[in-house]
Protein backbone atom coordinates (compact mmCIF):
# COMPACT_ATOMS: atom_id res chain seq x y z
CA UNK A 1 0.00 0.00 0.00
CA UNK A 2 3.00 2.23 0.52
CA UNK A 3 3.21 2.88 -3.45
CA UNK A 4 -0.88 3.92 -3.47
CA UNK A 5 -0.08 6.49 -0.94
CA UNK A 6 3.00 7.72 -2.60
CA UNK A 7 1.08 8.17 -5.89
CA UNK A 8 -1.44 9.37 -4.07
CA UNK A 9 0.82 11.72 -2.94
CA UNK A 10 2.20 12.73 -6.05
CA UNK A 11 -1.22 13.27 -8.00
CA UNK A 12 -2.53 15.37 -5.19
CA UNK A 13 0.51 17.59 -5.21
CA UNK A 14 1.47 18.00 -8.83
CA UNK A 15 -1.35 20.27 -9.81
CA UNK A 16 0.19 22.82 -7.10
CA UNK A 17 4.03 22.33 -8.12
CA UNK A 18 3.09 23.46 -12.28
CA UNK A 19 0.57 26.03 -11.09
CA UNK A 20 3.65 27.82 -8.81
CA UNK A 21 5.98 27.13 -11.71
CA UNK A 22 3.42 28.72 -13.58
CA UNK A 23 3.48 31.96 -11.21
CA UNK A 24 7.46 32.30 -11.49
CA UNK A 25 7.58 31.59 -15.80
CA UNK A 26 4.51 34.29 -16.39
CA UNK A 27 4.77 36.51 -13.16
CA UNK A 28 3.89 38.90 -15.90
CA UNK A 29 0.72 38.02 -16.81
CA UNK A 30 0.17 36.86 -13.15
CA UNK A 31 0.75 39.96 -12.06
CA UNK A 32 -1.88 41.77 -14.25
CA UNK A 33 -4.45 39.12 -13.04
CA UNK A 34 -3.20 39.86 -9.25
CA UNK A 35 -3.62 43.47 -10.13
CA UNK A 36 -7.04 42.94 -11.35
CA UNK A 37 -7.96 41.42 -8.62
CA UNK A 38 -6.81 44.10 -6.17
CA UNK A 39 -4.13 42.10 -4.33
CA UNK A 40 -1.65 43.80 -2.60
CA UNK A 41 2.12 43.91 -3.51
CA UNK A 42 0.98 42.19 -6.44
CA UNK A 43 4.42 41.08 -8.18
CA UNK A 44 5.59 39.98 -4.36
CA UNK A 45 1.94 38.21 -3.72
CA UNK A 46 2.74 36.19 -7.07
CA UNK A 47 6.42 35.65 -6.41
CA UNK A 48 5.45 34.29 -2.60
CA UNK A 49 2.10 32.11 -3.65
CA UNK A 50 4.63 30.80 -6.49
CA UNK A 51 6.91 29.86 -4.16
CA UNK A 52 4.25 28.38 -1.65
CA UNK A 53 3.02 26.02 -4.02
CA UNK A 54 5.93 24.73 -5.33
CA UNK A 55 7.71 24.19 -1.53
CA UNK A 56 4.09 23.15 -0.62
CA UNK A 57 3.87 20.39 -3.38
CA UNK A 58 7.23 19.08 -3.45
CA UNK A 59 6.94 18.77 0.19
CA UNK A 60 4.16 16.31 0.23
CA UNK A 61 5.22 14.31 -3.47
CA UNK A 62 8.59 14.10 -1.27
CA UNK A 63 7.41 13.59 2.22
CA UNK A 64 9.86 16.03 3.66
CA UNK A 65 7.62 17.85 6.12
CA UNK A 66 5.06 17.33 4.45
CA UNK A 67 2.69 18.63 7.29
CA UNK A 68 4.51 22.17 6.42
CA UNK A 69 3.96 21.57 2.90
CA UNK A 70 0.02 21.07 3.41
CA UNK A 71 -0.32 23.71 5.76
CA UNK A 72 1.17 26.23 3.07
CA UNK A 73 -1.03 24.67 0.13
CA UNK A 74 -3.78 25.28 2.50
CA UNK A 75 -3.82 28.61 3.45
CA UNK A 76 -3.11 29.34 0.00
CA UNK A 77 -5.92 27.34 -1.04
CA UNK A 78 -8.22 29.25 1.19
CA UNK A 79 -7.02 32.92 0.79
CA UNK A 80 -7.04 32.75 -3.21
CA UNK A 81 -10.61 31.40 -2.88
CA UNK A 82 -12.19 34.55 -0.82
CA UNK A 83 -9.85 36.85 -2.79
CA UNK A 84 -9.10 35.78 -6.02
CA UNK A 85 -12.42 33.67 -6.90
CA UNK A 86 -15.24 35.89 -5.36
CA UNK A 87 -18.43 34.43 -7.29
CA UNK A 88 -20.76 36.95 -4.98
CA UNK A 89 -19.35 40.06 -6.81
CA UNK A 90 -20.08 38.73 -10.30
CA UNK A 91 -23.06 39.13 -12.54
CA UNK A 92 -22.40 37.70 -15.53
CA UNK A 93 -24.05 34.26 -15.21
CA UNK A 94 -21.22 31.63 -16.86
CA UNK A 95 -18.41 33.71 -15.43
CA UNK A 96 -19.84 33.74 -12.06
CA UNK A 97 -20.57 30.06 -12.66
CA UNK A 98 -16.92 29.75 -13.54
CA UNK A 99 -16.25 31.31 -9.90
CA UNK A 100 -18.00 29.38 -8.38
CA UNK A 101 -16.21 26.53 -9.16
CA UNK A 102 -13.07 27.77 -8.61
CA UNK A 103 -13.79 28.71 -5.51
CA UNK A 104 -15.50 24.92 -4.14
CA UNK A 105 -12.65 23.63 -5.61
CA UNK A 106 -10.35 25.47 -3.80
CA UNK A 107 -12.04 24.86 -0.71
CA UNK A 108 -12.13 21.34 -0.91
CA UNK A 109 -8.33 21.05 -1.87
CA UNK A 110 -7.66 23.30 0.94
CA UNK A 111 -9.99 20.21 3.14
CA UNK A 112 -7.93 17.73 1.61
CA UNK A 113 -4.46 19.32 2.53
CA UNK A 114 -5.57 20.18 6.06
CA UNK A 115 -6.29 16.22 6.60
CA UNK A 116 -2.82 15.59 5.44
CA UNK A 117 -1.60 18.02 7.63
CA UNK A 118 -3.20 16.42 10.57
CA UNK A 119 -2.05 13.16 9.44
CA UNK A 120 1.46 13.84 9.20
CA UNK A 121 1.09 15.66 12.27
CA UNK A 122 0.03 13.16 14.46
CA UNK A 123 1.72 10.30 12.84
CA UNK A 124 -0.33 8.68 11.01
CA UNK A 125 1.08 6.40 8.27
CA UNK A 126 1.73 8.52 5.03
CA UNK A 127 3.67 6.18 3.05
CA UNK A 128 7.37 6.34 2.92
CA UNK A 129 8.77 9.86 3.71
CA UNK A 130 12.16 11.38 3.72
CA UNK A 131 11.28 13.02 7.18
CA UNK A 132 8.93 12.88 10.03
CA UNK A 133 6.69 15.93 10.20
CA UNK A 134 7.46 19.19 10.83
CA UNK A 135 4.66 19.86 13.31
CA UNK A 136 4.26 17.57 16.55
CA UNK A 137 0.30 17.66 17.01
Amino acid sequence: MDIVLIIGRVLFALIFINSGIAHITKLQAMTGYAQFKKVPAPKLSVIVTGLMLIIGGLYIALGVYADLGAILIALFLVLSAFKMHDFWTIQDAQAKQGETINFFKNLSLAGAALIIFVMVGTGVDFGPSITDGFFNL
